[in-house]
Formats: structure tokens, C-alpha cells, sequence
């Protein structure tokens, strides 16, 4: 499955580790996420969006608009 999360993680010039020490999020789940091994749960997609500031459409690539929440 492809989506934004690599993307959007080298866009803020973040390593896997340095973006696990903004979120929480495993490196190991982050490395699995980037590369489509596997889905984020709900959660996971919900803390993603806020961190990066757009929607979870976005980071899965079920749009490819770019929406900036407010």
C-alpha cells in the first residue's frame, strides 16, 4: 500500500528515530508504515495527521490534496 509518510517525514528533515522521540510511534511500526508492511491503526493516523498537520486521507493517498488544518 502506497502513502505520504515518508514524504512528509523527510519534508520536516526527520530520521525515523527523530520522529519516534516526536510521537511515540516505534521506529520498527514507522519503518513498517512507510514501506506499506502495515496499516496504522486509527490512532496512529490520527497523531500522524495532527504531527504533520494535514488529514489522514492524505497520508494514505486517498487524496492528493494537501489540507492544512487550522
Amino acid at each position: 500500500m502506497d502513502n505520504n509518510l515518508k514524504k512528509l517525514r523527510k519534508e520536516k528533515h526527520l530520521t525515523q528515530i527523530a520522529l519516534q522521540l516526536e510521537t511515540g510511534i516505534d521506529q520498527s511500526l514507522i519503518s513498517k508504515f512507510e514501506s506499506g508492511e502495515r496499516v496504522p491503526p486509527t490512532e496512529t493516523l490520527m497523531l500522524l495527521a495532527d504531527f504533520y498537520n494535514t488529514s489522514m486521507d492524505y497520508i494514505m493517498k486517498r487524496t492528493s490534496i494537501r489540507e492544512f488544518k487550522k
